[in-house]
């Protein structure tokens, strides 16, 4: 299938994210990413290596803007050793797209939380990276809708 426009193209300024139903309007950048984990396995007679899907992992990260203390509960949480799960939405919903497509990300663990760092004459931002153990598409966006 021949693209139609460039204007398809999603612009990732149409995304926004929800933490437990909250929108977190701070948001500037978002990333979710499944990495297939497989056994290696080799037969007789077969001189190239197969392999077998065992299990996935579920990585990702939002950058946002800094505004206030966003992730202090979750600082809190660990410190009192209590690891907090969350379920983030992401949705991208570029108006010249064919669609809009919202992605729910289940068991959200985050790795790190920045408590500060900030320099002079700079606007601040933070990167959270994450696990998670689930995801479900909500939406997709099908070719040529």
């Amino acid at each position: 299938m021949a693209m139609e426009s460039a204007a398809r193209v999603m612009n990732g300024t149409w995304g926004d994210i929800w933490e437990d139903g909250n929108p977190i309007a701070e948001v500037s950048a978002f990333q979710v990413k499944v990495t297939k984990n497989f056994d290696t396995l080799n037969f007789c007679r077969q001189m190239a290596e197969d392999r077998k899907l065992t299990g996935v992992k579920i990585t990702g990260s939002m950058t946002l803007h800094k505004v206030y203390s966003r992730g202090s509960d979750d600082i809190e949480a660990a410190l009192a050793g209590h690891d907090l799960r969350k379920t983030l939405v992401g949705k991208l919903a570029d108006p010249d797209a064919f669609g809009a497509e919202r992605v729910a990300v289940y068991g959200v663990s985050y790795d790190e939380q920045t408590v500060m760092d900030w320099e002079a004459a700079k606007t601040g931002s933070v990167t959270i990276p994450f696990q998670a153990t689930g995801i479900e598409y909500l939406d997709k966006v099908e070719a040529g809708r």
